[in-house]
């Protein structure tokens, strides 16, 4: 099975997939070179996923895209210090492409945001907003471990990382933010992960 695996993070979805030949596409090269350490039968592209999904999806059985999802998280609007932002409809503007020109099964997923859908979403799995062009309805969410969301620190990503079932990365970082806990909290759980190659097996059968 041909996978497209966009945003690919450190792999956290793709942890359970097996029987797959993984593209994964990631532009921050120290997540790349992590990536492709944790994941060394996958080809591991360095780049913009972005363009990437436009110029090469008709080559894969399975996508998955999980764009950067900063911008359109509730945390936007949380805090004293929060600078007022625009959200990246790079988000919307695949989900759009996929559903007019893809024909096997896809999924996007990003955080659920502080404004209304612009587009509603497929299924809403825990903290998880998930766009697709399959029945996503009945997947199980994975309980998240207690204060998930302030668990900021080494103890924390050794914690966070055990629940993933991975094994320890180098200290990462989004952008400016010191937190290394944040990249291995975007991870979508790899069960979660699982149940949803199973349906895009199902769909393509």
């Amino acid at each position: 099975m041909r996978v497209l695996n966009l945003y690919a993070g450190i792999g956290g979805n793709r942890a359970l997939w097996d029987s797959c030949k993984i593209t994964a596409v990631e532009s921050a090269d120290k997540i790349h070179d992590v990536y492709s350490d944790l994941w060394p039968d996958d080809s591991v592209v360095l780049g913009d996923a972005h363009q990437y999904l436009i110029e090469n999806s008709a080559e894969f059985e399975f996508i998955w895209s999980s764009p950067p999802c900063q911008s359109h998280s509730k945390m936007v609007k949380a805090g004293r210090n929060r600078t007022p932002r625009y959200p990246d409809l790079a988000l919307y503007e695949e989900i759009i492409f996929l559903q007019h020109f893809c024909k096997v099964p896809w999924v996007v997923e990003n955080v659920v945001p502080y404004y209304d859908y612009l587009i509603p979403p497929t299924a809403v799995i825990g903290r998880h907003a998930f766009w697709s062009n399959m029945d996503l309805t009945f997947i199980q969410d994975v309980p998240r471990p207690a204060g998930f969301i302030n668990k900021q620190n080494q103890q924390a990503k050794k914690e966070l990382l055990s629940w993933l079932g991975l094994p320890d990365i180098p200290n990462l970082y989004c952008g400016q933010n010191h937190d290394p806990t944040q990249v291995i909290r975007n991870c979508v759980h790899p069960e979660i992960g699982r149940q949803i190659l199973e349906v895009a097996r199902k769909w393509l059968n």
